[in-house]
């Protein structure tokens, strides 16, 4: 179950006190992929990374280990995603240098980007025309939590990110597209630094089985990295699944 359910971090930098739960041998990254199965690449929003560097990293991690890579915020934060057809491409150019370790593409918007059918349709099918693998949505707008774009996204295969803080009441489940359920958890109260406890991730733990049983390809990512929090958890997650 652990393998189906693939957990991880936002970045695979390990904590001096998290030292003992991984081989002490290799770099962090070839370290990190021993226990976990997962990782999420949030480097890639605020700078490229040439093809070689993804390819280096895939070389670096076991056969069912899979990245998942946020798209730079060029596209999402600057071009709120409008004429972004160059800039799709070079990144995927750069992010499929990870070849089948790419397990999927994290979209993260801006609070400020309502949705637009004029805009998202056009992104999201020039983004499908290029990358037939997993996509996972983070949308912050209000506006995107409804039936009507829940349908869109459905069609075009896009999951819609389980955010931790809820924003919206529709947001306390995943939406879109039921074959890829993508939690984020960015600490709460205290985002990016509080820890999660047992009582929380045992609920969620049978969530994403559940999910997990239902047929779904489960991601569930730590994003409280600042404290250092997010590889206990990651870890503590991996053990109730295990």
């Amino acid at each position: 179950m652990a393998a189906m359910v693939r957990i991880g971090c936002a970045g695979w930098s390990l904590p001096r006190d998290s030292w003992p739960a991984f081989p002490d041998t290799g770099t962090h990254l070839q370290r990190y992929a021993q226990r976990l199965h997962a990782v999420e690449v949030n480097s890639s929003f605020y700078r490229p990374h040439q093809p070689a560097t993804y390819e280096r990293w895939a070389a670096a991690v076991p056969a069912g280990f899979r990245f998942s890579v946020k798209l730079p915020k060029t596209i999402t934060h600057e071009n709120r995603l409008r004429d972004c057809a160059p800039l799709l491409r070079s990144f995927l150019a750069q992010a499929h240098g990870l070849r089948d370790r790419l397990g999927c593409l994290l979209v993260q918007l801006p609070p400020s980007l309502a949705f637009e059918d004029s805009t998202a349709t056009p992104f999201f099918t020039a983004l499908r025309a290029q990358h037939p693998g997993a996509v996972a949505l983070e949308p912050r707008h209000a506006s995107w939590f409804t039936p009507e774009v829940d349908a869109a996204l459905k069609e075009q295969k896009i999951g819609r990110v389980l955010a931790d803080p809820v924003l919206h009441e529709a947001g306390t489940a995943p939406g879109g597209w039921p074959g890829l359920v993508y939690v984020r958890l960015h600490g709460s109260p205290r985002m990016y630094y509080s820890s999660y406890g047992v009582k929380t991730l045992q609920v969620l733990a049978a969530r994403l089985r559940e999910a997990a049983d239902g047929g779904a390809d489960v991601w569930c990512i730590f994003d409280n990295t600042a404290a250092g929090a997010a590889v206990g958890n990651a870890l503590e997650l991996s053990e109730l699944l295990a």
